[in-house]
């Protein structure tokens, strides 16, 4: 049924009455033969480029191919040059789908997806949020993103929101006040779901929490809570599911991708196998097997505007032992490649690994409602965070005795206390930086 979401994404010239029959096409064929078609689309996707990029055709060094693990590793430096170099022969600035990445890997970029690929990637959001009864139609979206504040990039995104059935919250300010008003929407507006950055959504949480509120008491019509763009920890999934009383879903996408995977009703992280190729790669390039830690490398089967082949995210995972071809199953997402700390012993430690440790004890009582760390040289770590009241020396000395055992002796800590963190403009929180790297 087309109606305005399905519309507006058709007038834009995106081809949903052929992407989304395309897509049922794809899920319909059997695991038997789904091999055979990942096979078949690697071959055309690859021989499509090396006949129609030329800058691809440059980075791969030869116009023909064999083996597809010979096939060279593209990253984001590939792409820190004009778009209209980064083209496939027939397509244009003014024909294709272009936008930017967020820039938080430290690599942003301007990319493009042909108009039929990008009508593909809806077809696959729709259907997954349809797997929790979301219609982008007629579903009311409760939305926690970031918008841009320049007067037309505002209007254009006002608009937006307007076509696609959501009411934005402001997440640059998060404070009770704000959030007393935040409630207040939930109690007069019939929202289906909610959508956003898991950091500003946890907040909103922790808020409903200090006033003892399950959300669906006051918005009965809430079905779902899909959290993106910002890691999930266990701990914030039970108080979000707790606090809203609908399930929590993670999702994991990428702007110059597609939805990588999005967590099913049997909460199983799956992978987008229709539209995507991922890999788990070491750090030789080789393909690891399921159930091994590595790094994540995606194709886009579809894009012929712009190559993504073989095409390192910059982030760490394991894809789960018991993923096929038509299914495969994210076991867990490590965090980035670039977060990480190099300690004076010479150990590289994930950046997560401090967020970890600080967040099992700093937020025991509730009192901290968020934080970041930074490296500010290689043995000396500053904690900026967020609370009610300030941390007392013994919560201080059980934090550093903690990391000391996870990490290693001799590091330094320092522990300031802020009214707000900052944010990046799009409104992300990153959780750990490295200022040394």
């Amino acid at each position: 049924m087309f109606n305005l979401f399905n519309l507006s994404l058709q007038a834009n010239g995106f081809p949903m009455k052929k992407a989304i029959p395309e897509f049922e096409r794809i899920q319909s064929i059997s695991d038997a033969e789904f091999e055979n078609y990942v096979i078949e689309k690697k071959k055309e996707i690859v021989e499509y480029h090396l006949n129609n990029n030329k800058s691809y055709k440059e980075f791969v060094g030869k116009s023909t191919f064999h083996d597809w693990n010979e096939l060279p590793i593209m990253t984001k430096k590939e792409f820190q040059k004009p778009l209209s170099e980064r083209l496939s022969n027939g397509f244009t600035l003014k024909n294709v789908y272009v936008n930017k990445t967020s820039g938080s890997s430290g690599d942003p970029f301007i990319f493009a997806k042909d108009k039929f690929c990008h009508a593909l990637t809806w077809s696959n959001i729709i259907n997954r949020f349809g797997w929790f009864g979301i219609n982008f139609n007629s579903s009311l979206q409760a939305r926690f993103y970031g918008i841009p504040l320049d007067f037309i990039g505002n209007k254009k995104e006002r608009i937006k929101d307007l076509l696609s059935n959501r009411y934005r919250f402001t997440i640059f300010d998060l404070s009770d006040v704000v959030l007393e008003k935040t409630l207040k929407k939930f109690q007069c507006k019939k929202f289906d779901y909610i959508n956003g950055y898991t950091s500003s959504i946890v907040l909103f949480a922790k808020f409903l929490q200090k006033k003892n509120i399950v959300l669906t008491s006051i918005c009965p019509t809430l079905k779902c809570c899909v959290v993106t763009s910002e890691m999930l920890f266990e701990e914030d999934k039970i108080l979000m599911s707790n606090q809203f009383g609908v399930p929590i879903i993670n999702e994991y996408g990428a702007s110059e991708l597609d939805l990588i995977a999005f967590q099913n009703p049997k909460d199983e992280w799956q992978v987008n196998s229709e539209s995507l190729l991922v890999e788990i790669l070491d750090e030789n390039n080789n393909v690891l097997p399921n159930g091994k830690e590595g790094r994540i490398v995606i194709t886009s089967l579809y894009n012929k505007a712009h190559p993504f082949i073989r095409y390192d995210i910059g982030d760490v995972g394991i894809l789960d032992e018991k993923s096929t071809f038509k299914k495969p199953i994210l076991k867990k997402l490590i965090g980035r490649t670039n977060d990480i700390a190099i300690l004076p012993s010479g150990k590289i430690a994930p950046g997560l690994t401090f967020y970890y440790v600080t967040k099992s004890i700093i937020e025991d009582d509730g009192n901290v409602k968020e934080f970041v760390i930074k490296q500010t040289k290689i043995d000396t770590f500053e904690v900026e965070y967020v609370s009610e009241n300030a941390l007392t020396k013994s919560q201080i000395l059980t934090i550093e005795k903690a990391i000391t055992t996870y990490l290693e002796n001799g590091l330094t800590f320092t522990f300031t206390r802020k009214e707000k963190l900052q944010r990046s403009k799009s409104g992300k929180l990153k959780q750990f930086v490295s200022m040394i790297q």
